[in-house]
């Protein structure tokens, strides 16, 4: 294994396994009377960790190279089933941990945020729609970008200048980007702590993202809203958004220009 993927996994471990020790309340509820788990619930969370990173998609193939890679990290793997069941189990307690080490780090202080969707086509025959076990799940949808229809999902995604992400949504290709926006501002453990802090933040989101409502809300939640004005009523850019990004500028609210 690369030695700074190595170092990574042992440093999440570490601090996640800490973390859950101080918090027990986080962890999953699990009867005192019955057969212990060997393993615990940091590793798990490490193996997909490092699945994500390997770009593994297929949980089969990943536990398949896990043991014959990283036996000696992980004596005792689960199954495919154990550990597809563990890891849905722990999701309210990873996106805790998730929100916990980005308050930690210091790129999760980031003070501006930008936010969009993207499709996630699943197929794209009538047949594949019918027949597919995604049938009743994705939906049929348009993407503007592409000026196409698609078939699947939309994935909503809220991150920093840096790409940490900081909420995400995977909903059906109708579902409206504002109010998924407000979902996962209310719903996202991680936007709620990062808005403890009290630091306005500064958010950058295209021409959908608009609307009174929604600006109040987003308003009242200590979010600026920063992006181009609806279609056919064109407001002036305070910025160029897309090349001060590509420049690696820093974007700040009281500077329109961007400072390098």
């Amino acid at each position: 294994m690369d030695n700074d993927l190595d170092t990574l996994a042992t440093a999440f471990y570490v601090a996640a396994d800490d973390l859950l020790k101080d918090h027990p309340e986080r962890v999953p509820y699990r009867p005192r009377i019955g057969i212990s788990p060997r393993i615990s619930d940091a590793e798990p969370m490490t193996l997909a960790l490092m699945q994500a990173f390997l770009g593994f998609v297929s949980q089969a193939r990943w536990l398949r190279h896990a043991r014959a890679q990283f036996e000696g990290m992980f004596p005792c793997l689960p199954g495919q089933t154990g550990y597809n069941k563990r890891l849905r189990r722990l999701y309210p307690t990873m996106t805790w941990l998730m929100g916990t080490l980005v308050r930690a780090a210091d790129v999760g202080a980031d003070d501006v945020w930008v936010v969009d969707s993207t499709p996630v086509e699943c197929g794209r025959s009538r047949e594949t729609a019918q027949r597919s076990d995604l049938a009743g799940w994705a939906e049929y949808g348009y993407c503007a970008s592409h000026s196409r229809w698609f078939w699947g999902f939309r994935l909503h995604l809220a991150c920093t200048l840096q790409g940490l992400p900081v909420g995400f949504a995977l909903t059906g290709a109708k579902a409206g980007e504002r109010q998924m926006f407000l979902d996962i501002l209310d719903g996202t453990e991680t936007m709620n702590q990062l808005q403890e802090g009290g630091i306005r933040q500064l958010l950058i989101g295209d021409r959908e993202y608009y609307g009174a409502d929604f600006e109040d809300t987003v308003d009242a939640a200590g979010i600026e809203m920063l992006r181009p004005g609806p279609q056919g009523r064109e407001t002036p850019a305070r910025f160029p958004v897309r090349q001060a990004l590509a420049a690696g500028h820093r974007i700040h609210p009281r500077h329109p220009q961007g400072a390098a």
